[in-house]
């Protein structure tokens, strides 16, 4: 990973937001299996506090604290539900409605550790979604949650019977490959396999609206990715 790689999309005396790539672990893992964003961003600012955490896979919008009173209050923004949370994903079909909202409890699953399940007697869990782009295979949602339980929004899709792409734990995890859906695709000569479109988790933190201590209303935005964009460019034309 390149030292200047991180993409900061606002910092001020309190806070750093910074665009996540994906495969970046926001926190160190108890493996320590590689180095994470937090840690990076210790080697620049000293002092950093992580106030929330997204999935190694998901890509976008991440903030860290800079000071101990700032991640006091944005703990605390967090955990009254006062930080809006908007994140887009690339699911499998066509959900029936185009607007939801999705209330189902999730608890950890009894036997498998680490993964989530949506249970009667799990936690309030509550994410409102929209459809933004409808192609034959995928559609592009956009997320707001309401909590912020562990894989909510991939639980949540695969509860409602449209997984993300290449959800490995909630979905079927394959690559999301060109040939799949244009017509009369050919290998080009150089290749000797198909390389696929998309092989990680379709789903980035793409929005944050909070109001700073000082009264100040902050909102942030992340675009998508490189990869999701080509691959919507592609389902756009291959309709």
């Amino acid at each position: 990973m390149k030292k200047n790689f991180l993409d900061i999309v606002f910092e001020n005396k309190s806070f750093v937001a910074i665009n996540k790539p994906a495969g970046l672990l926001s926190i160190p893992d108890r493996e320590q299996t590689q180095k994470s964003l937090k840690e990076f961003l210790l080697e620049k600012y000293g002092t950093i506090f992580t106030v929330h955490r997204l999935d190694k896979d998901t890509s976008g919008l991440i903030i860290f604290a800079k000071t101990e009173e700032a991640h006091k209050y944005f703990s605390n923004l967090f955990e009254e539900r006062k930080i809006e949370k908007y994140y887009q994903g690339l699911v499998h079909g066509i959900p029936a409605k185009a607007k939801d909202t999705i209330d189902a409890p999730i608890a950890e699953h009894g036997l498998q550790k680490g993964l989530m399940v949506v249970h009667r007697r799990g936690k309030p869990s509550v994410t409102d979604y929209e459809v933004i782009q409808k192609h034959k295979n995928y559609s592009l949602l956009q997320f707001q949650l309401h909590t912020g339980r562990t894989h909510q929004i991939r639980v949540h899709c695969q509860n409602m019977g449209h997984p993300l792409a290449c959800d490995e734990l909630y979905g079927d995890g394959k690559p999301v490959l060109l040939s799949s859906f244009k017509k009369n695709y050919k290998l080009s000569k150089h290749d000797e396999e198909e390389r696929p479109m998309l092989n990680r988790l379709a789903l980035h933190s793409y929005r944050l609206k909070f109001t700073e201590e000082n009264g100040k209303v902050i909102d942030l935005e992340a675009e998508l990715p490189k990869d999701i964009r080509a691959l919507l460019n592609q389902l756009q034309k291959n309709k």
